[in-house]
């Protein structure tokens, strides 16, 4: 099995512009691809573990990965998924929650020999000429068709600004400059991301005159539909300062019946066999799958060492 015949296995993937380049690309180690990180917080939280863990996975497999931290892009905040507008935050911040994310990453990612690359769009993106970028990025961009997409039509009736309606060119420049500097011709997000992403993959079509490609993973969601990695005190949070390891481990052993399978499946390295092994009962024998689910993702946000006093 490939890896992206895994990564389907595994329930992972979404949506792909071109599947049989992109399987060959990625099952070949072949593949530059790029995610990209907002420093919305100072701490990543449990919807970006998952992107790391693909990240991880694809990188097992030979494929090099660009991880793109948003200095840039959070100055306004990217609209999709939202119903209103993000808070602004300050340059200092923004720097500080970019620091944060660099460490956090680096825990995941092999960042040696050049077997992965980090960068901040801020470096490219907060000096740029808005006449200059609009004559030669926004040239390329259809408002009619921006205008069909699901992340800018459901803020429409409560009203879009532009600051945010030009998220989307921002982020298709992103990968237009990691294109030109570091031969990345895949870009992978969240599903909601998709318009974004096909924003980027045209760019590049139109202005280089090369292909370009899109993957998104699915969302990292509950059986009833909401998303995962919520609790009456907020979000959880991969930083030990603000959730706990313990209480992180308490997380994924509360999961609901219904999740666990798809939680292993998307969040641990445990081969598919093992995890249907695990998840065959529904009864109280389900209790061992979650136990299994909280050591494992616990070990691998914090330590084994965590992961055992924490059970």
């Amino acid at each position: 099995m490939g890896i992206y015949e895994e990564l389907q296995a595994r329930g992972l993937i979404a949506q792909v512009t071109d599947e049989a380049l992109i399987k060959d690309l990625v099952n070949n180690g072949k593949a530059t691809f790029y995610i990209g990180f907002d420093p919305t917080a100072d701490s990543l939280h449990v919807g970006h573990f998952m992107a790391l863990c693909l990240m991880k996975r694809l990188q097992m497999a030979g494929n090099k990965p660009i991880a793109l931290i948003g200095g840039g892009t959070a100055m306004i905040g990217d609209p999709s998924g939202r119903s209103d507008m993000r808070q602004m935050m300050t340059k200092e911040t923004i720097r500080h929650n970019v620091e944060c994310f660099k460490k956090q990453i680096s825990k995941f990612i092999d960042f040696s020999d050049d077997k992965a690359i980090m960068v901040d769009n801020g470096d490219w993106l907060l000096n740029l000429n808005f006449v200059e970028f609009m004559r030669d990025i926004g040239v390329y961009f259809s408002v009619n068709r921006m205008i069909t997409f699901e992340c800018f039509k459901k803020r429409m009736e409560k009203g879009l600004t532009f600051l945010e309606f030009s998220y989307m060119l921002m982020q298709s420049y992103d990968f237009l400059m990691l294109y030109q500097k570091y031969g990345c011709k895949l870009e992978l997000g969240g599903d909601d991301q998709w318009a974004n992403m096909l924003g980027g993959a045209d760019l590049i079509r139109r202005k280089e005159q090369q292909d370009a490609f899109a993957m998104t993973f699915t969302l990292l969601t509950k059986s009833d539909g909401t998303k995962m990695g919520k609790t009456a005190g907020g979000a959880v949070w991969l930083s030990a300062e603000k959730t706990s390891p313990y209480d992180f481990y308490q997380y994924w052993r509360n999961v609901d019946d219904q999740d666990v399978e798809k939680c292993l499946k998307l969040l641990t390295f445990m081969p598919l066999d093992e995890i249907s092994e695990l998840c065959q009962y529904q009864d109280e024998r389900i209790n061992k799958a979650k136990e299994r689910l909280a050591f494992e993702v616990t070990k691998i946000v914090h330590s084994e060492e965590d992961a055992l006093k924490a059970q």
